[in-house]
């Protein structure tokens, strides 16, 4: 009798077919059996062992339960630190601005007016006057800290002014004269007074404005 033939001419899983002992090759029963295991077992390791309330979404969250923070995993920047700035080293996160200009600064430029220099005011003397022939002006200060300013072209004719004295300023060309306080004539034969200037001290300068 063949080995094929014994017992009903069969042979069973595991066993070889000399009938010898076991079939050292794998059935498919046995690969489909270790196949399930495992994808069993790896089911389970992706399951959490944690409590799931009955009324929690697919998350695990239940509708109330309150926010947890985010943990190392969860992708959420930190804020604690510092931001960078712009050229790559830490700073505060705020952009710098130069300082605003000190009140001294701004008053020293408010002081600052235009107009055009006559001269020192020390070179005007207390009681008389200086005629400035370029600007045709003449300056007087009839008391201290007082100054006046008026056109040192004559009304008579358009002569100019020469001499400022005992209160007067003087025309040479026909003995005019008119008072240092107020440009009003003394003597003719000007018919008007000198028209007046506009001027201002600043930082000790007389300034024509």
């Amino acid at each position: 009798m063949t080995p094929q033939s014994r017992r009903g001419g069969s042979v069973r899983d595991g066993e070889s077919r000399s009938g010898t002992g076991p079939d050292p090759r794998p059935t498919r029963r046995g690969v489909l059996i270790g196949v399930s295991l495992a994808g069993l077992g790896g089911a389970l390791a992706g399951c959490s062992t944690a409590a799931v309330p009955y009324d929690a979404d697919e998350a695990g969250v239940a509708p109330n339960a309150p926010a947890q923070a985010a943990g190392p995993g969860s992708g959420a920047m930190s804020s604690s630190g510092p931001m960078p700035s712009p050229a790559g080293t830490p700073g505060t996160g705020r952009m710098s601005s130069s300082p605003a200009p000190s009140r001294t600064a701004r008053a020293k430029k408010k002081a600052k007016v235009a107009g055009t220099v006559l001269g020192q005011a020390s070179d005007i003397p207390v009681g008389g006057g200086a005629i400035y022939t370029a600007a045709k002006v003449v300056v007087t200060q009839p008391s201290p800290g007082q100054y006046k300013a008026f056109s040192a072209v004559c009304t008579h004719v358009g002569c100019t002014m020469n001499k400022v004295a005992n209160g007067t300023i003087d025309c040479p060309c026909h003995g005019s004269e008119f008072k240092i306080t107020n440009g009003a004539v003394v003597t003719g034969p000007a018919p008007s007074p000198l028209p007046r200037k506009k001027i201002k001290i600043v930082n000790g300068q007389v300034l024509l404005l």
